[in-house]
């Protein structure tokens, strides 16, 4: 077994202005592990989410995560930080090798709508490489409520799913099994990083590719490490699911394209999206 060593920071953050605390608490889990391959954080966590028209943008971050992720040897996803292109704003991941090189940036397909109504939509879809392990995709948050999405990081090869979430509400429990469900439908590795103090609610949660769960944080800072084998989740999707269904290659076979089966008038019967009054 190659394990691949993952190290989970579900931080107790403030809302904003976490830049030091974060930097602090990758050193020192590099430190008690030094054995880590990468690290990853949840949503937000350095600016927070009023930190769209701030100085926490993304651009601002770069060479700083670089040179931490080459001085500690480590790949790294510092959370996602708000990145403003075109005039479009996107909630965006970085993703930095231990050359401290950005690799690529994942930007969030699904805000929060209505909530996350100041940041745009993307339509890309973000997996990248590691040498001689696998291939890794990237969730942002609310992207997990949508199973196109997970089902297309699978489709480009993704074996591990990592998910920066940022969930301070009543429905993170429903979350963390859709985290297992998921797992099990793309049959590969699913981590789930949420924060928690005064931005998230914790409950961060890693499932492996046949939805057992590897590792569940309550609602207090818990940093954990999960170890992933990339064989096992190309073993689950040649040889099926508990040697069971073969999902990814049943799909394979016969992708059914549901846009061509929509019916567009009960869709759009359902109104706008908008915010309701919960009483």
């Amino acid at each position: 077994m190659n394990v691949f060593k993952i190290a989970c920071l579900q931080l107790n953050l403030k809302k904003t202005d976490n830049k030091d605390y974060v930097t602090q608490a990758i050193q020192q889990t590099c430190n008690r592990n030094p054995s880590i391959d990468l690290i990853v954080l949840s949503e937000l966590a350095v600016g927070g989410p009023g930190a769209v028209d701030t100085s926490h943008t993304l651009d601002r971050y770069i060479d700083f995560f670089g040179n931490i992720a080459n001085k500690e040897n480590i790949w790294l996803i510092p959370g996602t930080f708000y990145e403003k292109i075109d005039g479009k704003t996107f909630n965006t991941a970085p993703v930095f090798n231990p050359n401290g090189e950005l690799v690529t940036k994942a930007r969030k397909i699904y805000p929060w709508l209505p909530y996350e109504e100041h940041v745009d939509s993307s339509m890309d879809f973000c997996v990248f490489e590691v040498p001689n392990q696998g291939i890794i995709g990237i969730h942002i948050c609310y992207d997990l409520w949508f199973p196109e999405t997970s089902r297309q990081l699978a489709l480009n090869g993704a074996e591990v799913i990592i998910n920066p979430t940022l969930t301070p509400t009543e429905d993170r429990e429903i979350e963390t099994i859709m985290v297992r469900a998921t797992a099990a439908q793309q049959q590969a590795y699913y981590i789930d990083v949420n924060s928690c103090g005064d931005q998230g609610c914790g409950m961060s949660i890693a499932s492996d590719p046949e939805g057992q769960i590897l590792h569940q944080s309550k609602n207090t800072e818990d940093i954990f490490v999960v170890d992933v084998d990339f064989a096992f989740a190309r073993k689950s999707r040649k040889e099926g699911f508990m040697s069971l269904g073969q999902n990814l290659k049943t799909y394979r076979d016969n992708p059914v394209h549901i846009d061509q089966k929509i019916d567009k008038e009960y869709l759009k019967m359902l109104g706008n999206v908008e915010k309701m009054n919960k009483d």
